[in-house]
């Protein structure tokens, strides 16, 4: 029996006074795939992400998420579903003048007000899953860049959302750090079913992480696909995007 999808758009468009952002996206993301977003600076990543979020509003179009049309909610209902989602931001806006422990505990807190011997042993099983347990009482400042990551994806699933969305997870990082990071994302698809989108310029992260790729470009997807055949794509932005890349595999 065929299902929904878990997130599904169709014609969006988004523009900032006379400039078009995006163009008429439709996008279907399957459960428990993730959805990897292609394209230049400019092209129109982040907008499209927060749309999905309703961090922006659309000005036509539709965008429904677990079976909601979230371009139509608003307060409490726009936040109640919110819940479901979480969100890795490029920076990992982590807080800088609270521990580990405490960044994870001030959304327990916030939003689902556990026991707080049930919200330690949830933040311990989390750490945990991210490999980095010894850090619970560490800052953000004594962490590395890979080390920010992995605490800010935990941050992104202690609420154990159902759709997971990606800004850039990967920037900045070193080929070891990318893969830890990738990897953990493909877990989250298979150990816990979740979907996601995640907008990367990274073609290992895409790679590893990537049921579908969609390349945009000018406000538009030009081409969806696996990876390899959209690599192969002839488009004067695809070739430019590739280049000389040699992380595809067979």
């Amino acid at each position: 029996m065929n299902q929904d999808p878990i997130i599904q758009i169709r014609d969006l468009y988004k523009s900032f006074g006379p400039i078009d952002v995006l163009k008429g996206i439709d996008l279907d993301v399957p459960g428990s795939q993730c959805a990897v977003v292609l394209g230049g600076s400019g092209s129109g990543k982040s907008v499209l992400i927060k749309t999905i979020v309703g961090l922006l509003k659309a000005d036509r179009g539709t965008i429904k998420v677990l079976g909601e049309r979230i371009d139509l909610l608003e307060g409490d209902e726009l936040d109640k579903l919110r819940l479901s989602i979480g969100f890795l931001f490029q920076s990992g806006a982590l807080f800088d003048s609270m521990t580990v422990s405490e960044n994870l505990m001030f959304f327990l807190e916030r939003h689902l007000k556990l026991p707080l011997a049930e919200a330690t042993d949830r933040i311990l099983e989390t750490l945990e899953w991210v490999g980095l347990p010894e850090k619970l009482h560490d800052y953000p400042a004594s962490l590395s860049g890979g080390q920010k990551k992995r605490i800010a994806l935990a941050r992104s699933v202690i609420m154990a959302p159902k759709i997971l969305l990606y800004d850039e997870p990967t920037t900045g990082l070193d080929p070891v750090s990318v893969r830890l990071i990738a990897d953990l994302i493909v877990r989250l698809q298979v150990e816990r079913g979740l979907s996601s989108i995640a907008i990367t310029h990274d073609l290992l992260c895409a790679e590893i992480i990537a049921d579908t790729v969609h390349f945009l470009h000018e406000g538009r997807f030009i081409i969806s696909g696996s990876l390899e055949e959209i690599s192969r794509f002839d488009h004067p932005a695809i070739v430019t995007f590739f280049g000389n890349e040699t992380t595809l595999t067979s």
